[in-house]
Formats: C-alpha cells, sequence, structure tokens
C-alpha cells in the first residue's frame, strides 16, 4: 500500500488546484503576500505578527476554503523548526547562576530572562507571520501561474524555466521512490536496521540512476514536442477586482495602525 503525503508536496499541489482563491489574479496574490510580509518583518511587533497570522488563517478558511486543521497541519513542520531556533535565543548555559530564572544541572545552569522570553516570543510569531504570508501564496497560486508571474516580473526566463522543471521532477521523484520503498517493504527490507541500512544504500543509488534515466527521456519528450529553449503556458485570463484592491489597502493599513498604537503604547 502505497503511503499517504497528506502533509507533503502532494498535498500542497492538490491544495493549490482546489483553493477557492484559484480564480484570484496571481499576479495580485504575490503582491499581496510579499506586501505582508514586508509588513510583519518591518513592523516587529507582536500585535502585528500575530494579526498577520490569525488574518491570513481566517483568508485561507473562509475564502480558499482550506480546513482549518489542514493549516495548522502544513504549519507544524516550520514551527517546530522555529520553536528549537527559538530556544537558543530564549535560554542560556552558564556556570553560575544567572539571570530572573535558572535551573541547575550537573555541570552548568540554564537560565533565561524576561527580556530574552519576550524576544524568542516576537521572533516566533514574526516568523510564523512570515511562513503565512508564503503559505498564502504557496496553497493558492499553480507553478505554471508563479512562473508567468515572474516572467512577467522580468525574472530571467531560464531561472524560471529551471524552478519550474526542477519542481514538477520533485513529484517524479517522490513517485519513483515510492514504488521502489514499495517494492522493498513487499520483500522485508525494512525488518530490521541492519537491512534496512542495506535496503536505504539500494534505494538511494536507484534513485539516482533512474532520476537521470527519466531526465533524458523528458527532455527527448520535450524535443519532440517543439521545445525550443522556451516553455510556453496555456493561462486563464484572471481580471483583478478592485474589491480586492481595497480590501488589501485596508488590511495593511489597520497593520501600519496597529504597529503605531502598540508604540505609543510602549513609548
Amino acid at each position: 500500500m502505497a503511503r499517504s503525503h497528506a502533509h507533503g508536496a502532494y498535498a500542497i499541489d492538490r491544495l493549490t488546484h482546489d483553493s477557492g482563491m484559484g480564480g484570484w489574479n496571481p499576479a495580485f496574490k504575490a503582491v499581496l503576500a510579499l506586501g505582508t510580509l514586508v509588513i510583519c518583518l518591518a513592523a516587529d511587533c507582536m500585535a502585528v505578527s500575530l494579526a498577520v497570522i490569525v488574518s491570513l488563517a481566517a483568508l485561507q478558511r473562509v475564502k480558499g476554503g482550506l480546513p482549518l486543521g489542514t493549516y495548522l497541519g502544513l504549519l507544524r513542520v516550520p514551527l517546530v523548526f522555529l520553536l528549537l531556533g527559538c530556544l537558543a535565543v530564549a535560554f542560556d548555559l552558564s556556570r553560575a547562576p544567572a539571570g530572573d530564572w535558572y535551573v541547575g544541572l550537573r555541570w552548568f545552569y540554564v537560565c533565561t530572562t524576561a527580556g530574552q522570553l519576550a524576544a524568542a516570543a516576537a521572533l516566533l510569531l514574526k516568523a510564523l507571520g512570515a511562513v503565512s504570508a508564503m503559505y498564502l501564496l504557496a496553497l493558492t497560486t499553480t507553478a505554471s501561474e508563479l512562473t508567468g508571474v515572474l516572467r512577467r516580473a522580468h525574472l530571467p526566463p531560464l531561472l524560471c524555466e529551471l524552478m519550474y522543471l526542477i519542481y514538477r521532477f520533485i513529484f517524479v521523484l517522490l513517485d519513483t521512490h515510492e514504488r521502489m520503498h514499495t517494492a522493498a517493504d513487499a520483500r522485508l527490507g525494512w525488518r530490521d536496521f541492519r537491512t534496512a541500512c542495506r535496503s536505504f544504500g539500494g534505494v538511494a543509488g536507484n534513485l539516482l540512476v533512474l532520476a537521470l534515466r527519466k531526465s533524458r527521456v523528458y527532455d527527448d519528450a520535450m524535443d519532440a514536442r517543439g521545445y525550443d529553449g522556451t516553455l510556453c503556458f496555456l493561462e486563464e485570463d484572471k481580471p483583478l477586482r478592485r474589491v480586492q484592491l481595497v480590501w488589501t489597502a485596508v488590511f495593511w493599513a489597520a497593520l501600519l495602525l496597529l504597529r503605531l498604537v502598540a508604540r505609543q503604547k510602549g513609548a
């Protein structure tokens, strides 16, 4: 039985095509995501970061039709890495008791202060806000649409095409690996640690050979279809709506106003 990729590349690609915001103009979604990202990072305010996280989660749920549980599940992976990084900001190691709170271990003390905890919390929320902004683009815009947006932004065509081909080839490698893993599992290739190491080495080696072979096959297929060095995509015309611009301006203005209010209270 094939394993589930409920929170992997397959899921993200499927959610992108099923998103209720798929009919929105892709350039507008890119500007909305990048603008919100810049405001979240530049504001450096916990209130703004929290507002971005909550607002974009609500937008994904209401307009995108994405279940909240699925969205939170996708946030779990970056959240683990962010928590590990924030732990290094929140706690210090010392040979003597220090800070506002400390815990004595055998050879050293783990200590922290209220300022360090606040800085770690602010960093965590700011990073989650940035991730939420990027998820707004990744979960609503297909790879071909994003390639078209980057091309219209005058990014080098070669770079755009390489990005798209690499993205698509990820799914080829995932499918190939899935078949090889299933074949090894059917032969009890993962029954113990020693056998699993041997199976892992065999799968990795064969995957490299098959990846090179498939790349040549796909290159021949592209040449047979008249590929002349430029990838062309049939893009649907998705007009920009005035109401979307108005709500975006209101959203950004609210974030900036929230930053000003937080600064005044802090002063």
